[in-house]
């Protein structure tokens, strides 16, 4: 027999797989007596779900609709693969944005507050880009371990494969980051001196961590647009000859899929920022001013005057007289 715990995770999964359940049948799946099922019912109610009694000559047991959601019986890789599944469709562009970000808040909620600090914990970029490569899988733990590193601006240490005996690696870990369907670690590598992007797939922590370190930014200021830069061959000169920055009042869902070679990061409900490049100002301004949305420019000034120019532009074909066609020769 199950122990009771394991046996009370189990009657719940089972109360949501189907509307009613016959008392009986529910002692035949889980191989205990009717009046088992009775007490694990009642313990379930003192939790806080809400399960209704079904009349009848069986009798049975129906999982009601709560006015509020109990807590919820996670481990902790459920807890943390909930909170990538739900980050990631934040920004998917599948049109379920919204819900994803409101599921996330709803559930953090409720988590109990051990649970809840290691979601909190977990924060990344997700950098999309077309034509992506299946995902090499990347243990939960590595993740979590990056990821506290991360949060608690605490020295790294690990192990780097394929290299064959290569030696520790020591960095400072600045930002876990999803681009192309994998996993990085955007961070400064203290022997190197220099910046380095890590396949999280490819690391294996070392416990303790080192002492904390204050972090320095990362070069541009913006870790996705470093990330894309460096991916995608150049090093924030070599690109387009005009390249602008600017907060559109359109959640990044809406934005991110019209995006090819731009960066969208999400700001909040209904807005995001767009860093994004094209031959000239004019057809940069014109670029932006295709998504119907409150634009507030951020940089540069000459973004900022292509921005009027247009307007000047657009505002005279608004009201210039209409020539009227000479009539046609017969």
């Amino acid at each position: 027999m199950q122990k009771t715990s394991a046996r009370l995770l189990s009657l719940l999964s089972l109360l949501q797989a189907r509307r009613d359940w016959p008392g009986q049948l529910l002692a035949d799946r889980l191989e205990v007596s009717p009046r088992t099922v009775r007490r694990d019912i009642d313990r379930l109610r003192e939790l806080g779900y809400p399960i209704v009694t079904a009349k009848g000559p069986d009798g049975g047991y129906r999982l009601g609709a709560g006015t509020e959601l109990p807590p919820l019986l996670f481990d902790d890789e459920q807890a943390v693969a909930l909170a990538v599944a739900l980050q990631i469709a934040t920004t998917s562009g599948a049109g379920i944005e919204e819900a994803a970000a409101r599921a996330l808040t709803t559930v953090r909620q409720v988590m109990p507050a051990r649970l809840r600090h290691r979601i909190d914990t977990l924060r990344f970029t997700a950098v999309e880009r077309p034509g992506t490569r299946p995902d090499p899988q990347v243990d939960s733990g590595v993740l979590m371990a990056l990821s506290a590193a991360v949060h608690a601006r605490e020295v790294l240490y690990f192990d780097y494969a394929p290299a064959a005996n290569a030696p520790l690696r020591r960095v400072q870990p600045h930002h876990l980051v999803t681009w192309g369907g994998r996993w990085y670690l955007v961070a400064w590598d203290v022997d190197r001196e220099d910046w380095r992007i890590f396949r999280a797939d490819r690391i294996t922590p070392r416990t303790p961590t080192g002492p904390r370190f204050t972090p320095r930014e990362v070069p541009g200021g913006d870790v996705a647009a470093f990330v894309a830069a460096r991916f995608q061959g150049f090093d924030g000169s070599v690109d387009w000859p005009c390249r602008g920055e600017v907060i559109l009042d359109l959640p990044a869902a809406e934005v991110s899929p019209y995006v090819r070679d731009g960066v969208v990061e999400e700001l909040g409900p209904k807005r995001c920022r767009l860093v994004l490049g094209s031959w000239s100002w004019p057809g940069l301004a014109a670029a932006i001013g295709r998504f119907d949305a409150d634009i507030e420019v951020v940089g540069p000034p000459e973004l900022k005057d292509a921005f009027a120019h247009l307007a000047r532009r657009y505002a005279n074909a608004a009201t210039a007289t209409p020539v009227t066609p000479p009539p046609p020769i017969s």
